[in-house]
């Protein structure tokens, strides 16, 4: 067997394909489109091409090549109808655990009047530079590069802009030299604004995760929001429930300071998924404060953070 197509067509069973297979000598030389596959699909693929291409008459070695067409990347927000409901602390752990799946992941900090993430990452005072007036994303220690107002002003230092300047310097960390960047976290400001509608228009994002504590309160503004992107035709992949529950570490009791199983409930009603409940802990409150996401980690408090990623991993392999 030495045409390629004849080659090519004996691979497609198994590659679907996205394989076309030069055989030199005892050797075939497999190029293998992986583009917009999962790590991990894209790993089995691998796997049995190479064993179906050892199988081929004629084969003593196989060599492959991985290709990827570079597609534009994807946007996924994280926003909320109010502040307050621990927004970036869910989007910084979201954008940590979403990595550690094998994505590659940047998180770009648009509240812009209340950036957060340089202190949620443990990379403060650490200044993003340029290169031809583009700025060059932070690497972080967590396995994600990350673009915040804070890194940009001096600390402390209150921006008073109105929406045009903010919605201009939100543009160019979105527009940042993100090198391979596949996916960009975007910790939009809360409300549903000046500044969140551009950041829609300008640069729609794939779909939207919804923060929320569980208080009619906070339901109410996050039906807000959620409206918002329903209206720019943004999908909505789902409801997260944070604060919810407080286990006392000294009697073990469970408390709800802000209500139970709300955002689950206004889920249902909406029609949207609902994607986790995280828990009101101060294991969480702790790390966040000291730049170390539980995320990060492998503790207790890391399993609600990997359950909301696993749900956003799910629906970003659609």
């Amino acid at each position: 067997m030495t045409d390629p197509q004849d080659l090519s067509a004996a691979l497609a069973p198994v590659s679907a394909g996205r394989a076309t297979v030069r055989l030199e000598g005892g050797r075939a030389n497999v190029v293998l489109d992986v583009t917009g596959l999962a790590p991990e699909t894209r790993d089995a693929l691998e796997a049995e091409v190479r064993s179906a291409a050892a199988a081929l008459p004629g084969v003593a070695e196989v060599r492959i090549l991985l290709t990827s067409e570079r597609r534009t990347r994807r946007i996924l927000a994280v926003a909320s109808g109010k502040g307050g409901v621990g927004k970036s602390t869910v989007a910084a752990n979201l954008a940590i655990a979403l990595a550690r799946r094998g994505l590659r992941v940047g998180l770009v900090d648009a509240d812009i009047y209340g950036p957060s993430q340089p202190k949620l990452l443990g990379v403060e005072g650490v200044k993003p530079q340029a290169r031809d007036k583009v700025l060059l994303p932070i690497e972080t220690p967590f396995g994600l590069r990350m673009l915040s107002m804070g890194g940009l002003v001096a600390e402390g230092q209150a921006i008073a802009w109105r929406g045009p300047m903010a919605g201009g310097a939100l543009g160019q960390m979105v527009d940042a030299d993100w090198g391979d960047t596949e996916l960009l976290v975007l910790d939009l400001p809360p409300g549903t604004g000046d500044v969140q509608l551009t950041m829609i228009q300008k640069h729609k994002p794939a779909g939207a995760v919804i923060v929320s504590t569980p208080q009619d309160l906070a339901l109410i503004d996050a039906t807000r929001a959620i409206d918002l992107f329903n209206k720019a035709g943004v999908p909505i992949v789902g409801l997260v429930e944070n604060m919810a529950g407080y286990c006392c570490p000294h009697c073990g009791g469970v408390s709800d300071p802000f209500g139970s199983g709300g955002a689950e409930k206004a889920a249902g009603a909406l029609g949207i998924p609902f994607l986790a409940r995280i828990p009101l802990a101060m294991e969480i409150r702790a790390a966040s404060d000291a730049g170390t996401p539980p995320a990060a980690g492998d503790t207790d408090s890391s399993g609600s953070f990997v359950t909301l990623a696993d749900s956003v991993y799910e629906w970003l392999k659609r």
